[in-house]
């Protein structure tokens, strides 16, 4: 299979209502934004998008939402993860239903599966749908690595064809990119690491960042890829205080409340993510009011 998407795709936001409800009018809003800066893939209903607390009917119908938006002018890719693999399956499955390019598989979180254990788990997603998939490993939320022979064995698996690395350990994603080739893709999961990470053969990043500044995302995977190496760290540098805003605490908190400060949407969200403390909320400010954001 080729590449799903090439540069930065946006981990994107679920904006919502005061009273729970998904915000559909600040997310198109959004969605016409990244269309409008260059973009080059949506993730929806992945992590930043507050997957964990959103019901079956809402995941699809984000995507569907979503598919039927951007009109096939970038792939649009669905987070269908659980830790309960015919949980994943049928989100797999209903994600492709409404038209999905492609599915973000994340590591499942909380049971702690063994290495053998997510073999099976991903073999049997993978299995149920005709769908390109992303697998995502993120230690620091689910307790759980893909070790780099791991996800070789899973490169075998035909659509299987990429990893989201945010283990933050850039030797993990050498070893990966060696094991697997570069016929298996690697995306950036780590805003801060865009630049090492492609320069260990990944096609681009899925970025948190992207919500707030995605002309600046994609420009720095652009030029990478085009081999203005000086410029592409120019930027990944310069983003890096934009880095720092939008971890300063649990993401999609200080993301979603940059987010209202540009005029996208209320920074509402789904207990238990809250609003960020106040010292927080000032530091995002100083730091979009730096990049003459707001």
């Amino acid at each position: 299979m080729s590449s799903l998407f090439t540069g930065s795709g946006v981990a994107i936001v679920t904006p919502f209502n005061s009273d729970g409800s998904v915000d559909y009018k600040s997310y198109e809003k959004l969605v016409g934004f990244h269309l409008d800066n260059e973009t080059d893939a949506l993730v929806v209903c992945g992590t930043t998008g507050e997957s964990a607390t959103l019901t079956d009917e809402e995941n699809a119908g984000l995507v569907k939402f979503t598919v039927e938006m951007v009109k096939g002018k970038i792939p649009v890719i669905a987070g269908a993860g659980s830790n309960n693999t015919a949980h994943a399956v049928h989100l797999t499955k209903e994600a492709e239903k409404v038209g999905a390019d492609g599915i973000l598989q994340v590591t499942p979180y909380y049971n702690r599966a063994t290495q053998k254990g997510l073999i099976h788990h991903f073999t049997q997603i993978a299995e149920s749908t005709s769908l390109p998939i992303i697998l995502y490993t993120v230690p620091s939320r689910t307790n759980t690595n893909i070790l780099p022979k791991t996800v070789f064995e899973l490169s075998k698996v035909k659509n299987i064809v990429a990893v989201k690395e945010a283990s933050g350990d850039v030797s993990q994603v050498a070893e990966i990119a060696k094991l697997c080739g570069p016929d298996f893709d690697i995306y950036s999961g780590n805003d801060d690491q865009i630049v090492p990470i492609m320069s260990l053969g990944a096609k681009g990043v899925i970025s948190v960042v992207a919500n707030i500044m995605p002309k600046e995302v994609h420009d720095l995977c652009m030029e990478y890829l085009n081999g203005n190496v000086k410029k592409s760290l120019e930027i990944q540098l310069n983003l890096l205080d934009a880095c720092k805003a939008c971890f300063v605490e649990l993401s999609p908190g200080p993301v979603k409340a940059a987010l209202e400060m540009m005029g996208y949407l209320k920074a509402e969200y789904r207990s238990p993510i809250c609003e960020i403390e106040y010292a927080n909320l000032e530091f995002v400010r100083q730091i979009l009011k730096g990049y003459g954001l707001i």
